[in-house]
């Protein structure tokens, strides 16, 4: 629950994301306790399913460390930096490197899901990536069809963010992958986005495109 010594980074109707501070040590805790009431279950899935995440990609440079999970709150490492849509990296070695790093997460078997959101890329003091919110990630394992789409969509999704802040850095081959989304991402835009950024914003109030949630009252 909030204390004075917490730094609050993000209160919606799914919880409070806070950096707190554990034996001494820096941390990140999304605490479900204060999820709204018909938002809970929900809440509580999300974050386990980011807990497992995060325990199948122990020991990945530039992944946040899973501290606990007891089914109320999840703990997991602090990773010092900014944000992509404050940092707006423009090094394209950023870029190598948060290829090198999706790489890792996709030999591991998981897929984040979620990166077309800037806030969960991360550009760290020394420059490098890093990738937080795990909520949605695919965590089965199985390296199917669906797992090579999802896969590719990871990476069309770091492209579009390459293509925002360092565009002369694409490649050829880079650039054909922009112009050719997955046949799902196709069908997404054709139907259901709408209808997602409505509840976003009207539900959770996410007003922007980079899913910056609101500090509820």
């Amino acid at each position: 629950m909030p204390n004075s010594d917490s730094i609050l980074l993000k209160a919606d109707e799914l919880g409070r994301i806070e950096i707190v501070e554990r034996d001494g040590v820096r941390v990140i805790r999304r605490d479900i306790r204060a999820a709204r009431w018909w938002a809970r279950a929900f809440a509580r899935r999300a974050a386990a399913r980011e807990a497992r995440a995060l325990a199948k990609l122990a020991g990945i440079d530039g992944v946040p460390s899973l501290v606990g999970w007891d089914g109320r709150e999840l703990l997991r490492g602090y990773i010092a930096g900014l944000p992509m849509q404050q940092a707006q990296p423009r090094d394209r070695a950023y870029y190598r490197q948060a290829l090198r790093l999706l790489a890792q997460l996709h030999r591991r078997g998981i897929v984040h899901n979620d990166l077309a959101k800037e806030p969960n890329w991360l550009v760290r003091d020394d420059g490098r990536p890093a990738l937080v919110d795990f909520q949605i990630a695919w965590t089965r394992g199985r390296r199917g069809r669906l797992f090579r789409l999802l896969a590719r969509e990871d990476l069309r999704h770091l492209l579009k963010h390459k293509r925002t802040y360092c565009d002369h850095a694409l490649s050829t081959r880079q650039r054909a992958m922009l112009q050719s989304p997955a046949p799902h991402s196709r069908l997404w835009r054709a139907t259901g986005k709408r209808l997602y950024k409505l509840i976003a914003r009207r539900v959770f109030g996410y007003w922007d495109n980079e899913g910056k949630g609101r500090v509820r009252d």
